[in-house]
């Protein structure tokens, strides 16, 4: 039987630091989402990620060397592409395998089953390189009791809130639980955006689904397809934190996922699903075309420009 999951008092939350709150969901079982009311937020996750975290202890626990670390490391991560590739299969033809600058992969968010595809293409591809994966909070909390483990496997996940979870939270402004919640938000974005530029500097790779939903189109509707509507500045953004650093070498890759047919929003075993590489943003050509003045703090038309080139890839019926 599963043990209750310990909550935070408010002051804890007005206090603690984002690592210290980090910290305490990874190790002492604690919850965030039960802590400021949204327990049903967290439940919505607890299946997938007890499948996902057996999976994993199976993998480790089944391979060896167990006394040479790294030799098990890598053991595990090749029984993982192996059972992946048959369980959740997928296509990733040229995808890229040397990159030497650090990458930003954006896709398109129809289901949870991508996330599967993408783990074995990058193990299966890009080797030792570091990942990193910006994770919704209901997803990161049942993957959290297997944080170390998943590092191992060369995936380091992070926390963050999204604004469709936000919304679903329901606090109520301007109370004391809204405000610490709000700071730990910005908290784990800040976290984010370190482990980020870290990461791409030492030639990793961030997977980063733009819509910060799951989506089964690549733009909401056809305003947005068409620039009339605003897009959720997910890329730009990051360019902007990326690119303040002078010396920052990064490239930005759209990759669009296309899911089997008859898929759902969940994991569609023995379904396989595509992931296409689109036109790739470089480095030169976002700081020549997006960074004309210096220290920008938006880039007009970037998210728009990054999501039509996912949408290239796709059927028309995955645009809007």
């Amino acid at each position: 039987m599963a043990k209750k999951k310990k909550t935070f008092t408010l002051k804890q939350l007005e206090t603690l630091t984002a690592e210290e709150v980090i910290d305490k969901i990874q190790h002492e079982n604690y919850s965030l989402l039960t802590s400021v009311g949204s327990d049903d937020l967290r439940k919505e996750m607890v299946k997938v990620g007890k499948a996902c975290n057996i999976a994993i202890n199976y993998f480790f626990r089944t391979t060896g060397p167990k006394d040479d670390p790294e030799k098990h490391n890598q053991a595990a991560r090749k029984k993982l592409v192996k059972v992946l590739s048959k369980i959740t299969p997928g296509s990733y033809d040229g995808m890229p395998k040397d990159q030497k600058n650090g990458l930003v992969i954006g896709f398109n968010h129809p289901s949870l089953g991508e996330i599967a595809r993408i783990m074995t293409m990058k193990i299966d591809i890009m080797g030792d390189k570091p990942m990193y994966f910006p994770v919704n909070l209901p997803w990161y909390e049942a993957l959290a009791p297997n944080y170390d483990r998943i590092k191992r496997l060369g995936i380091i996940i992070t926390p963050t809130i999204t604004p469709a979870t936000w919304a679903k939270m329901r606090l109520k402004e301007g109370t004391p639980m809204f405000e610490a919640t709000n700071r730990l938000k910005r908290e784990f974005r800040d976290i984010y955006t370190k482990l980020s530029h870290d990461a791409v500097k030492q030639g990793g790779v961030i997977f980063v689904a733009p819509s910060a939903t799951r989506q089964a189109t690549v733009f909401k509707n056809e305003d947005e397809y068409k620039g009339k509507e605003s897009i959720i500045p997910t890329m730009s953004m990051l360019a902007v934190k990326l690119y303040q650093d002078p010396e920052m070498k990064c490239d930005f890759l759209p990759m669009a996922v296309l899911p089997p047919e008859g898929y759902s929003r969940s994991l569609n075993f023995h379904k396989k699903y595509r992931l296409i590489p689109g036109k790739p943003m470089k480095a030169d050509y976002i700081r020549k075309k997006y960074f004309k003045q210096k220290n920008a703090s938006h880039l007009d038309g970037f998210d728009l420009e990054f999501h039509q080139r996912i949408a290239d890839q796709l059927p028309r019926e995955f645009w809007y």
